[in-house]
């Protein structure tokens, strides 16, 4: 065993988002696709986060965190077309005042999974208008948060935002499309753009530089079966498309699509401040035919007791080593890393610890081979709303009784706070 010391100022923190945590987020597309039955939870109260924020950063402070991301929830905003409410960008303020106080640098998400209802009905992401109502709801925002704001996420996720929605009809609108899904996808690069655009435009002098980035979902890919052609092809496929083309259009605003070619997407061209990453596990990739859907699916971990000897309780791979790899790959690229999410539902809280002090000293050896990484927020500091998962999974270094509110650190909250508090990390 050996002991890595992260480098002066590294952000530790963890990640919530506004529809898992704050409750009665009556006007998003999710609260509407839940109270038609599409799930098997509502998410109703969920932690009370919108009332009680300032007691979970108490939590956060007392456990040592140096770094809070939360997201914004447009939906709250402006709940109908071009109708703003001002008592909720005022709360949001608030919010960030809130981690000032208590030393936590706000890393601020602009989308995590919802939209207004209004703006899903006007057809979401699949129609160009989507880009620019995005920028207006950033234009709010930053108004009134850029004077204590430095980092930024745009849209959380993307990838999985259209899968999820758009391919595999999880969430609203319920869509299983390959083409909408690929409309989706271009709008979410423009969007992003324009938000970078407006973040960097509505800055002042007296104001933090904005770095902006997306929080990128960057799993490790493996055929199913690796005798198979089909699969490893698809493999290579689905990792150029799911994690590099989405990246690439932001950086050389080239984009490549799936069966139709390069697009040039100018305006998203040199629109990453640093490297936002999400990181859970790897995905088994298997190629199968459907006519209409993305060809490559995952395949069932059980079929591979020898390569993936440890899962999560929700069945989801475990395996920091490629955590690492995934981290030195992207730090070839020069830019700064900030690991947005990482983490783990376990029933057993020992084993929770153990995958993040397994992915934390991988995240080191990064750091010691090269990778800029500057700060890590596990997911999540709360129990929270799974969005199709419900309120099964637990994820939360903190505990929740969503019966009676109450809040109760468990001992990987603890065992995470000694990292953060002596910003070093036993190795193997």
């Amino acid at each position: 065993m050996s002991v890595f010391q992260f480098p002066d100022g590294f952000l530790w923190g963890a990640a919530t988002s506004a529809h898992q945590v704050e409750g009665n987020n009556v006007h998003s597309d999710w609260w509407a696709w839940e109270q038609a039955g599409r799930v098997k939870d509502r998410s109703g109260p969920a932690c009370d986060h919108y009332r009680r924020f300032e007691q979970d950063f108490d939590l956060a402070a007392s456990l040592g965190h140096s770094a809070h991301r939360f997201s914004v929830e447009w939906a709250r905003l402006e709940p109908a077309e071009g109708q703003w409410d001002d008592e909720a960008l005022a709360h949001y303020a608030a919010v960030v005042r809130a981690l000032r106080k208590r030393r936590l640098e706000p890393i601020v998400t602009l989308h995590h999974f919802t939209n207004p209802q209004w703006f899903l009905a006007k057809g979401g992401w699949t129609v160009p208008g989507s880009v620019e109502a995005f920028a207006r709801y950033v234009r709010r925002v930053a108004a009134a948060l850029g004077d204590q704001v430095r980092y930024w996420v745009t849209i959380n996720e993307p990838i999985i935002y259209a899968r999820m929605h758009y391919l595999q009809g999880l969430g609203p609108p319920g869509a299983k499309d390959l083409s909408q899904a690929i409309r989706v996808l271009e709008h979410l690069i423009r969007g992003h753009a324009a938000g970078y655009h407006v973040l960097h435009a509505a800055r002042r002098m007296e104001w933090p530089r904005p770095e902006v980035s997306i929080a990128h979902h960057l799993p490790v890919f493996r055929p199913c079966r690796r005798w198979s052609p089909f699969d490893q092809w698809i493999t290579r496929r689905t990792d150029q498309i799911f994690s590099v083309a989405f990246l690439e259009a932001l950086t050389d605003g080239r984009w490549e699509v799936p069966g139709i070619g390069a697009r040039r997407i100018p305006e998203a061209r040199n629109t990453l401040d640093y490297l936002g990453v999400n990181y859970y596990g790897r995905q088994f990739i298997r190629w199968v035919p459907v006519p209409g859907l993305w060809p490559g699916v995952p395949c069932d971990l059980g079929h591979h007791p020898r390569e993936v000897p440890e899962r999560t309780s929700m069945g989801w791979d475990v395996h920091p080593e490629s955590f690492f790899e995934a981290l030195r790959r992207l730090g070839r690229t020069g830019q700064p890393i900030l690991v947005t999410e990482n983490g783990t539902s376990m029933t057993d809280d020992a084993r929770r610890w153990s995958y993040l002090w397994r992915h934390i000293a991988a995240m080191g050896r990064a750091v010691q081979a090269g990778a800029n990484v500057i700060g890590y927020c596990c997911w999540s500091l709360l129990d929270n709303f799974e969005w199709a998962d419900g309120y099964g999974p637990r994820f939360g270094i903190v505990e929740m009784d969503y019966a009676t509110q109450e809040r109760r650190p468990r001992e990987s909250a603890r065992q995470y706070a000694e990292v953060c508090r002596t910003n070093r990390v036993m190795t193997e």
